[in-house]
């Protein structure tokens, strides 16, 4: 693995707030800062303490490391896994969305579809095809079955 996962909507987010200091999008919105501050934090917390959090949990309890440069043993298919292959980058994705609504930022909106297209180019993709060759027709049983994304 050449990407570190995590890092990539760390820079979409750091990137975007240094676009946004640089040259700020006034959008006009006019929405209050607690809703923003409550609708953003909802979608943050929710992407990384629910969907993340129960998605690397699952892998601890199977005895497998969530770091996707170790080698696994088994395929999850339960919990989030039954509706999305990725729930860990798209928890990276949500969280990049929610902190583009607490923000008020639109670099970091406009920036998230470059961070999804890294993450599958980069991650997903490799990480596919060495599910495949590892597990074979069960991976692409389960590949058929459920999306990658949503």
């Amino acid at each position: 693995m050449k990407v570190f996962p995590p890092g990539v909507p760390l820079a979409t987010i750091l990137l975007g707030v240094l676009l946004d200091y640089l040259g700020p999008i006034d959008v006009g919105l006019g929405v209050s800062t607690p809703v923003r501050y409550w609708v953003g934090g909802i979608v943050i917390c929710g992407s990384i303490f629910g969907l993340g959090l129960w998605a690397i949990l699952l892998f601890r309890r199977a005895g497998e490391s969530e770091k996707p440069w170790e080698p696994t043993q088994r395929i999850i298919e339960h919990g989030p896994y039954r509706f999305t292959r990725n729930p860990m980058y798209l928890q990276m994705i949500l969280a990049c969305l929610g902190f583009a609504i607490l923000l008020m930022n639109p670099w970091i909106l406009l920036l998230t579809p470059i961070c999804w297209w890294i993450l599958q180019q980069l991650v997903i993709l490799p990480e596919e095809e060495y599910l495949e060759r590892k597990f074979g027709e069960d991976y692409l049983v389960y590949k058929r079955r459920v999306r990658r994304w949503l």
